[in-house]
């Protein structure tokens, strides 16, 4: 049976956990990693969380895996038992995925709620 990126999300939401925008807000205060899956042009179109790692969704199991060689420091200090990675897109779809992967790849990661548009809504701050 072929699968559609909306069945593939339904699935990933299944082991997934989410955190509101101000939880993940108050956790990357307490030390805890901002993950934005985004493309580097919506960055500079949409704004971006402040302190938040910016690693495109294509681009993330290479940059999550220490042996690769192209491991994002900030990324991969948070395997295993060392903190959380709360993951951001623009509405959520493409940060469940990532999730669900780091999820598999070691890592206890979870998906903010609405992406940036429910962070936005939280009157969060964004810098431009």
């Amino acid at each position: 049976m072929n699968k559609s990126m909306k069945d593939l999300v339904a699935d990933a939401k299944s082991r997934v956990e989410t955190i509101s925008p101000k939880d993940a807000l108050s956790a990357q205060q307490s030390g805890d990693l901002i993950l934005d899956v985004r493309e580097p042009a919506e960055l500079t179109t949409d704004g971006a969380v402040e302190g938040a790692v910016n690693i495109p969704r294509g681009l993330l199991e290479a940059n999550a895996d220490p042996e690769t060689g192209k491991g994002n420091e900030k990324l991969v200090a948070k395997r295993g038992k060392n903190g959380r990675v709360h993951i951001l897109c623009a509405s959520g779809a493409r940060a469940t995925l990532a999730a669900d992967c780091l999820r598999e790849m070691g890592y206890d990661a979870t998906v903010i709620e609405g992406g940036l548009g429910g962070w936005k809504k939280a009157n969060l701050p964004v810098i431009m």
